[in-house]
C-alpha cells in the first residue's frame, strides 16, 4: 500500500502534533503515525507545563522579563553545552509559539506568577511567571476521540480524578481543613462519577491530559490525518534528502511519500533498555514514560546518517519515584514532585543520613543522590506530616493508612529505631533525626537550607512558620517510602539546528528530516532550569518546523 502527503510526523506527543498542527494550518497535508494505541505521548501523562520566557500572559500577571535574562540563565545552567543558535531560536519563538495556538487552534494556557524557574537566585533567574500550563478542559469536546487519548498516569489521580495545578491542587491539599474546599471536592467526585458511567472515564482534562487534549483536538479540527498502532520501520531518501518512510499498519507495510519532509517525534528513548544502561549512571531505572518511547527516532535518524550527541552530563531528566502495588500484582510509579518540600519530611540513604535540600527540584535530587553513592533513597516523616500532606502516594486524612502499610508501599515504627530496623536503614537515623530536629525546631536547616529559595517554599506549607518546608519530626508513628530514580523523558538524542532540522555528522542539515520533542538534543545542556522545560521547546520547535516545512522565513 503507498500514501501521499506533504509531511509525516511520527508521534503524537506536544512536539508531534504542535508539528502537525503548524504545517496543516499553512496548507500542507499532513499524516501523524503512532505507534501505540492512544495519542498524546507522554505529554499526556505529563504535568502540562511550558517554560516560555517572555511569554504573551507575563505583563497581565505583573511579571518583567527579558530575552537577555532568559539566556544569561539558560547559559548558566547549560554551561558547555550552550548552543546559542538553537536558544536563540527557541527563545525568539517561544512566544510567537504561545501567540499561534492561542490565536489559531483549541490550545489554551494560563499562567503562574509564582510557579519560580527551580534555580530563582541563579544569573537571569525569575521568581515566577515564565511558566504557563494547559487551562482545563472538556474531554467531551473530542467526541469519540476521547477514547484514543492516553489516560493520565493512576498514580497520580485521586479516585481517577485529574487534580489541576494552582487553586484546584490546593483545594485537595485542603479539604480536610476547609468547608470549601470540601465542597469543591465533593462536586469533583460526583462529576467523575457520573462522568465515568457515561464516557467510561472522566473527561475533566487538566496538566499534560488537557495539554495533549488540546492538541488532539486542534489537529482534528484542522484536517491532520491520525494513524494509530502505525510504527515507523525505516525512512527513505533519495538525491540525498528524505522523502518518506516505510510504515507498519495493522500488520502490513504502508509506504509514504511525503513531498516536504518528515518529523521525528518519538519521545526520546526511556524505555530503550540497552540505551539507558549505555548513558544512565545507574543500573536500576524506573521510568512512567509510556512503554513505546523505546528510541525509534534516534534509531531512524542514525540509520540515515542523522548525528546523535549523548555527551551531555545528564542524558535525562531524573525524578525520584516510588514503586506502588496494584491490585493486579504489578507495580505503578509515581513521580515525588510536592512531597519532598513539605514540613516535617526529610530523605536519608540507606545509611540513614541526609544528602541533600528535599525541597530542591526532582532533577537535582537525583543528582545529590548519585553524588552520594546511591540510587535509593528514603523519605522519611512522622504522623503530624503524613496526616496533613500525604506522602507519595499516599494520601492526607482522612483517608486511610492501612491499605498502604499492609501492602508494604508504607512502612511504620512506633520509634525511629524501629522504622530504622524494617526499612534497613542504618541506626544512624536516630541521630540524624535528632540533629535535624534541634535547628527545625526554630524554622532552619543550616546544613541543607531547606526552605531558603522561591522554589523550595512554592510547594511549603506556609500555615508553618517562620519557614514553610521545615518542622521537626516528633509525633509517631513514624513513617517511611522508598525512593528509586526514575524520569521524566530523555536529553541526549538526535543533533538539529535551529530550524529543527536534523544534521548529519558534518553538522550540515538533512533536508527534509526533522526532529522534536525529547527525540532532539536537549538545548538545557543536561540540566533541569524550571517548570516546563521539556514541553516548552518541544512545542517551540514542533512549530519552527511546520513553519520550515511551509516554507516560512
Amino acid at each position: 500500500m503507498r500514501f501521499e502527503c506533504d509531511v509525516l510526523v511520527a508521534g503524537s506527543g506536544a512536539g508531534g502534533l504542535a508539528a502537525a498542527i503548524t504545517a496543516r494550518k499553512a496548507g500542507l497535508e499532513v499524516l501523524v503515525a503512532e505507534k501505540e494505541p492512544w495519542f498524546g505521548g507522554t505529554t499526556a501523562l505529563s504535568g502540562g507545563w511550558l517554560w516560555i520566557p517572555n511569554h504573551p500572559m507575563q505583563k497581565a500577571i505583573g511579571v518583567s522579563d527579558s530575552l537577555e535574562d532568559a539566556a544569561t540563565y539558560l547559559l548558566h545552567e547549560a554551561g558547555e553545552k550552550y548552543d546559542p543558535e538553537r536558544v536563540n531560536a527557541f527563545l525568539t519563538a517561544g512566544p510567537r509559539m504561545v501567540e499561534f495556538f492561542t490565536r489559531e487552534t483549541a490550545v489554551q494556557f494560563d499562567a503562574s506568577a509564582t510557579f519560580s524557574d527551580y534555580h530563582p537566585d541563579a544569573p537571569g533567574g525569575r521568581s515566577g511567571g515564565r511558566s504557563i500550563v494547559a487551562r482545563a478542559y472538556d474531554g467531551r469536546e473530542l467526541g469519540k476521540m476521547l477514547k484514543a487519548l492516553r489516560p493520565p498516569l493512576p498514580e497520580l489521580t485521586v479516585f481517577g480524578i485529574m487534580i489541576g495545578s494552582g487553586a484546584e491542587l490546593v483545594h485537595f491539599m485542603r479539604w480536610s481543613k476547609s468547608f470549601a474546599s470540601a465542597a469543591f471536592v465533593a462536586r469533583r467526585l460526583l462529576g467523575h462519577g457520573v462522568a465515568t458511567l457515561f464516557h467510561g472515564r472522566g473527561v475533566r482534562l487538566t496538566n499534560g491530559n488537557a495539554l495533549a487534549g488540546r492538541l488532539l483536538k486542534s489537529a482534528l479540527d484542522a484536517g491532520v490525518e491520525l494513524w494509530g498502532r502505525c510504527a515507523v520501520k525505516a525512512l527513505t531518501k533519495e538525491a540525498g534528502a528524505v522523502t518518506g518512510a516505510v510504515l507498519e499498519r495493522d500488520g502490513h507495510e504502508v509506504r509514504v511519500h511525503a513531498r516536504k519532509g518528515v518529523v521525528l517525534a518519538c519521545g526520546g528513548f526511556p524505555q530503550d533498555a540497552e540505551r539507558r544502561q549505555r548513558l544512565f549512571p545507574h543500573a536500576e531505572h524506573f521510568s512512567p514514560a509510556p512503554p513505546g518511547n523505546t528510541g525509534d527516532g534516534l534509531r531512524l535518524a542514525q540509520a540515515i546518517g542523522g548525528r546523535l550527541d549523548e555527551s551531555l552530563p545528564n542524558a535525562a531528566a531524573w525524578v525520584p519515584v516510588s514503586r506502588v502495588p496494584r491490585h493486579d500484582g504489578s507495580f505503578g510509579l509515581f513521580p515525588h514532585f510536592i512531597d519532598r518540600a513539605k514540613p516535617g519530611v526529610i530523605a536519608v540513604t540507606k545509611k540513614g543520613l541526609r544528602f541533600v535540600n528535599e525541597g530542591n527540584s526532582y532533577h537535582d535530587f537525583v543528582q545529590a543522590l548519585l553524588k552520594a553513592g546511591e540510587t535509593s533513597a528514603w523519605l522519611v516523616t512522622d504522623h503530624r506530616a503524613i496526616r496533613a500532606y500525604g506522602l507519595g502516594f499516599v494520601k492526607p486524612r482522612p483517608l486511610p493508612l492501612g491499605p498502604h502499610l499492609k501492602s508494604g508501599y508504607l512502612l511504620a515504627g512506633e520509634a525511629i529505631e524501629d522504622l530504622a530496623q524494617k526499612a534497613g536503614i542504618d541506626p544512624a537515623l536516630v541521630q540524624e533525626v535528632a540533629e535535624y530536629n534541634r535547628s527545625a525546631k526554630l524554622g532552619s536547616d543550616p546544613i541543607f537550607a531547606k526552605g531558603g529559595n522561591a522554589y523550595n517554599r512554592f510547594y511549603g506549607d506556609p500555615d508553618i512558620k517562620p519557614n514553610p518546608c521545615v518542622a521537626p519530626l516528633v509525633q509517631p508513628p513514624f513513617y517511611a517510602v522508598r525512593l528509586e530514580i526514575g524520569d521524566l523523558g530523555t536529553y541526549a538524542g538526535i543533533a538539529t539546528n535551529g530550524n529543527a532540522q536534523v544534521l548529519d555528522e558534518h553538522k550540515r542539515p538533512i533536508p527534509g528530516l526533522y526532529a522534536a520533542g525529547n527525540d532532539a538534543l536537549s538545548i538545557m545542556g543536561g540540566n533541569y532550569p524550571g517548570p516546563g522545560i521539556t514541553l516548552g521547546p518541544a512545542m517551540t520547535f514542533g512549530w519552527i518546523a511546520g513553519r520550515h516545512l511551509a516554507g516560512a522565513p
